[in-house]
C-alpha cells in the first residue's frame, strides 16, 4: 500500500498514472463503449496497449513537441486515448465541441494552430474540408468512423486505426523516441488546452497544467473517497473541463472504470444500464429527467399517479432524513452487510406497499363511482395505517413504503440505483429540482467550478448539502469575496494562461495567482458555504434601487416541465418581464391529452392556453418570489412566449446552454421595448441558422401577457408597546 501511495505522488503527468495504473489494475476495466447494441470493454493493461500505440502512429505523421491536435466527435474511449497519445508525444490535446458549426470551428482550429486533427465520423471531416481552405496549417486529418468515407481524398487524410496499425508496425523505430517524450513530461508540462464557452465574447483558450489537472483530481477523489470500484458514464461534451477532469483526470487518479453510451439519443438506457455510481450532470440534464417522468406520470394509471404524488410529497420533508444512505466508504462495491440491510429494508416495506395498494385501490373505485368523469382531480391517495407506531417509527415505516412503490422503481428506471455521489454544476440548479432527487434519497450534490480552475471551486460535503450554497473551499483551494462582492479564488488547479491572449490572463489572474471568477456570492456566516448570487455582470438594480438577480427566477420557472428555458429583464428598469420558451415534448405531450392540435412549435407556443398555462406558473413563481424581501421585486410583471427555442447555432446560447443575455436583449431589442410600452402583441421577424448552415427567418405575431404580482412580504417588526 505504501509502494503504491509512493508510486501514485511520482506520476507527474497522465501517461505516467496510466503506467502506473497498468501495474496495479492491469485486468480491471478501464473503458467500455456500447456499439451496435453490445459493450465492449478494455482492461487498462489493453488501453495501454492500443495508446501507445496510437501515439507511436503520431509520430509516424510527424507530431512534433508543443503541437496542437484537435479531437472533435462524441465520448469514444479512442477519443480518450488521443488525448493521451498527444500527450505522450509531447502535443497538446484541444478537444472541440462536436455539435459547433465549421465557423465556430474554425475560430479555434485557427487559433490554436493546430496542424493535426481528429475526427469522430464524416460530419466532423467535412466541417474541417470546408474551412481548410482559410486555414492553411492543417497537415492531416484522421477519422474514427469509416463510414461515408471511402470515396474522399486521402492524400492527407486515414483512418485512426490505419494510424495505429502504423505504429503498432513501426514500433521498434518510434519506441525510444516515445520514453523519451514520456520521461521529459512534468508537472509544468501543459496537459490539455480547453476553450471557454464564450458567453460574453469569442472563446478563450485555457491552458492548464499537469500540476493543475492531477493536483486537482486527486484533492477531489480523496474529498468523496473515489476508488477503483466506481463506474462512470462519459456523455457530456468532450471539450467541456468536467468531462476532462472526470474522465481523465479522476478516472487516471482513481483507476475507475469510464463508460461511452453509443450516441446521444441511447444515453439514457445505457445509463439504466451502466448504473454509475459517480455521476455529473448539468442543471439541464436533471430538469430534462424530471419533465420526462412527469410526462410519464400524466399518462400513468389513475392509482399510480395518485401514489406518485402522494409519496413524492410526503418525500420532501423525510426523504433527507430516512433516504439518505449513511454509509461512506471507500469502495463502491456493496459487502454483504450492506446487501442484507438493504434487503431487510425493503422487506419491510413490502407488507405496507400491498396494504396501501389494495386499499387505494378500493379507495379509488367508489371515487369513480362518484365522480366518473374527473376522479383523478378528487382521488387522493393515502399511505398505510400507521397510527399504532409512535414517531419518528410511522415516518419510517412510510417513507419504506414509498421506497417499495415508487422511489426505488423511479430511480431504477432513470439508472440512478447505484449513485453513491453525484454532482450537478455548470449553472444554478432550481431549489425544487434539487430536493426532488434528494427525497428520493439520492447523494446529489452541488460544487462551484470554471474551466479557469480545472472544475473544482467548493463542493458539498456529505451531511452539509443544502440547495441555496455550493459548499465549502475544496481541498487546497482558497476563495476571498471582493468589497464589491465578486468571488475570487486560488488553488492548485488554477489555469497558466489564456493561449496567445496575455491581456486577459493579466486582468483575469493577478501577480498573487487570485482569479476572478466574475461571479457575485458571500459566505454565510455560522456554515462557511458559499452561496453564489448571479453573475456579477448581470446581477444589478432596478429603478427603484432594489436588487435585480434573475438567475433565481429564471430556475424556479424552469422547475416546472412546460418551461424549457427563461429570460427575465429587469436591470435599471421599474419592474421586470421575460420571455419564455416552452418544452417542446412536454407541452406537446399536454396538447395531446387535452386534444389541441397543432402543426409547429411556433403554433404551439402561441396557442391561447399554452399562454393561461405558463401564466399560471408566472404567477406561482411571483407568489413564491415576494416571500423573499431581498428578491421580491424580481416579480415578473409582463412576459411572451418566444416563437423558436433559443439556440446555440443562432449565438443566443452557448454550447454548454448557457444563455448569452447580451446576444439575446440585442437580437430581440424590439420584443423586449413591447414589454415595457404596454403593447399587447408585436409582429417580428427572427434570423436562424440550419443544421447545415443556411439562413433563414421566421416571421410570427407575438402575444404579451400581464401576470399575477403578489404582495410582498414585509420584514417582521416588533409590536408597538
Amino acid at each position: 500500500m505504501a509502494d503504491h501511495g509512493v508510486a501514485e505522488r511520482s506520476a507527474q503527468s497522465i501517461p505516467a498514472l496510466l503506467a502506473h495504473n497498468v501495474e496495479r489494475l492491469g485486468n480491471r476495466p478501464a473503458y467500455r463503449e456500447k456499439e451496435f447494441g453490445i459493450w465492449q470493454s478494455w482492461t487498462w493493461a489493453e488501453a495501454a496497449d492500443e495508446i501507445r500505440a496510437m501515439a507511436m502512429g503520431f509520430l509516424s505523421l510527424g507530431v512534433e513537441r508543443g503541437d496542437h491536435i484537435a479531437i472533435i466527435g462524441r465520448n469514444r474511449p479512442a477519443h480518450y486515448w488521443a488525448m493521451v497519445a498527444a500527450q505522450m508525444c509531447g502535443a497538446v490535446p484541444v478537444p472541440l465541441y462536436q455539435d459547433a458549426v465549421a465557423e465556430e470551428m474554425a475560430y479555434v482550429l485557427d487559433h490554436c494552430g493546430a496542424r493535426f486533427v481528429v475526427c469522430g465520423d464524416q460530419e466532423q471531416v467535412d466541417k474541417v474540408v470546408e474551412v481548410e481552405d482559410r486555414i492553411h496549417h492543417i497537415q492531416h486529418v484522421m477519422y474514427t468512423d469509416k463510414r461515408g468515407m471511402r470515396k474522399y481524398d486521402h492524400a492527407r487524410m486515414n483512418a485512426l486505426e490505419d494510424i495505429i496499425a502504423e505504429g503498432k508496425a513501426g514500433h521498434f523505430r518510434y519506441e525510444g523516441e516515445i520514453e523519451k517524450r514520456v520521461a521529459e513530461l512534468n508537472y509544468d508540462s501543459t496537459c490539455v488546452m480547453l476553450y471557454t464557452s464564450g458567453t460574453t465574447g469569442k472563446p478563450k483558450g485555457v491552458v492548464l497544467s499537469n500540476r493543475n489537472i492531477i493536483e486537482t483530481a486527486k484533492n477531489s477523489a480523496a474529498f468523496d473517497h473515489l476508488g477503483p470500484d466506481e463506474d462512470v458514464l462519459a456523455y457530456l461534451p468532450m471539450a467541456w473541463v468536467g468531462d476532462f477532469i472526470f474522465s481523465i483526470g479522476q478516472a487516471m487518479v482513481a483507476g475507475f472504470c469510464v463508460n461511452c453510451p453509443e450516441s446521444p439519443e441511447t444515453m439514457m438506457t445505457d445509463l439504466r444500464e451502466i448504473g454509475p455510481t459517480y455521476f455529473f450532470a448539468p442543471p439541464r440534464i436533471f430538469e430534462t429527467m424530471l419533465t420526462n417522468v412527469m410526462i410519464r406520470m400524466e399518462d400513468a394509471g389513475d392509482l399510480k399517479h395518485g401514489l406518485f404524488k402522494h409519496f413524492m410529497e410526503f418525500a420532501k420533508g423525510t426523504g433527507e432524513e430516512y433516504g439518505m444512505p449513511r454509509y461512506r466508504v471507500q469502495r463502491s462495491k456493496p459487502t454483504l452487510r450492506r446487501r442484507l440491510r438493504w434487503a431487510y429494508r425493503f422487506s419491510m416495506g413490502i407488507g405496507f406497499a400491498v396494504e396501501t395498494m389494495v386499499e387505494n385501490a378500493v379507495r379509488l373505485a367508489f371515487v369513480r363511482l362518484r365522480h366518473p368523469m374527473e376522479h383523478r382531480k378528487f382521488f387522493k391517495a393515502k399511505g398505510p395505517l400507521l397510527n399504532i407506531y409512535p414517531q419518528p417509527l410511522r415516518d419510517y415505516f412510510n417513507y419504506r413504503t414509498g421506497d417499495v412503490t415508487i422511489y426505488a422503481p423511479l430511480k431504477n428506471t432513470l439508472g440512478l440505483s447505484r449513485i453513491r455521489v453525484a454532482y450537478t454544476a455548470g449553472e444554478a440548479i432550481g431549489p425544487e429540482i434539487f430536493e426532488f432527487y434528494r427525497s428520493l434519497g439520492i447523494n446529489l450534490k452541488q460544487l462551484y467550478g470554471q474551466t479557469e480552475a480545472s472544475v473544482f471551486i467548493t463542493q458539498q460535503p456529505d451531511g452539509q448539502v443544502r440547495a441555496d450554497t455550493v459548499g465549502v473551499p475544496s481541498p487546497g483551494v482558497e476563495v476571498k469575496i471582493a468589497d464589491n462582492g465578486e468571488v475570487f479564488y486560488r488553488s492548485p488547479g488554477t489555469f497558466v494562461e489564456y493561449y496567445n491572449n496575455p491581456e486577459s490572463t493579466a486582468s483575469t489572474k493577478d501577480a498573487e495567482g487570485w482569479v476572478a471568477t466574475g461571479d457575485a456570492g458571500f459566505f454565510e456566516e455560522g456554515t462557511g458555504h458559499l452561496r453564489i448570487i448571479d453573475r456579477a455582470k448581470d446581477v444589478g438594480k432596478m429603478a427603484d434601487g432594489r436588487l435585480f438577480a434573475p438567475k433565481y427566477v429564471e430556475n424556479k420557472l424552469k422547475f416546472y416541465p412546460n418551461i424549457l428555458e427563461a429570460v427575465v429583464f429587469g436591470a435599471d428598469r421599474d419592474r421586470c418581464t421575460a420571455f419564455i420558451n416552452i418544452d417542446l415534448t412536454a407541452v406537446g405531450n399536454w396538447a395531446e391529452r387535452n386534444n389541441i392540435a397543432y402543426a409547429s412549435y411556433q403554433e404551439l407556443a402561441g396557442h391561447p392556453r399554452v399562454y393561461e398555462m405558463i401564466r399560471e406558473h408566472i404567477d406561482e413563481v411571483n407568489a413564491s418570489v415576494a416571500q423573499d424581501p431581498m428578491l421580491s421585486g424580481c416579480q415578473i410583471h409582463r412576459f411572451l412566449v418566444l416563437h423558436k427555442e433559443l439556440d446555440a447555432d443562432d449565438g443566443e446560447m452557448t454550447r454548454t446552454r448557457k444563455v448569452r443575455r447580451n446576444v439575446i436583449a440585442e437580437k430581440f431589442a424590439d420584443l423586449i421595448g413591447a414589454l415595457y410600452d404596454g403593447s399587447t402583441s408585436i409582429y417580428t421577424e427572427t434570423e436562424v441558422t440550419y443544421e447545415d448552415g443556411r439562413k433563414g427567418a421566421i416571421k410570427a405575431t407575438l402575444r404579451i401577457e400581464d401576470a399575477t404580482v403578489a404582495p410582498e412580504a414585509q420584514p417582521n417588526r416588533e409590536a408597538a408597546a
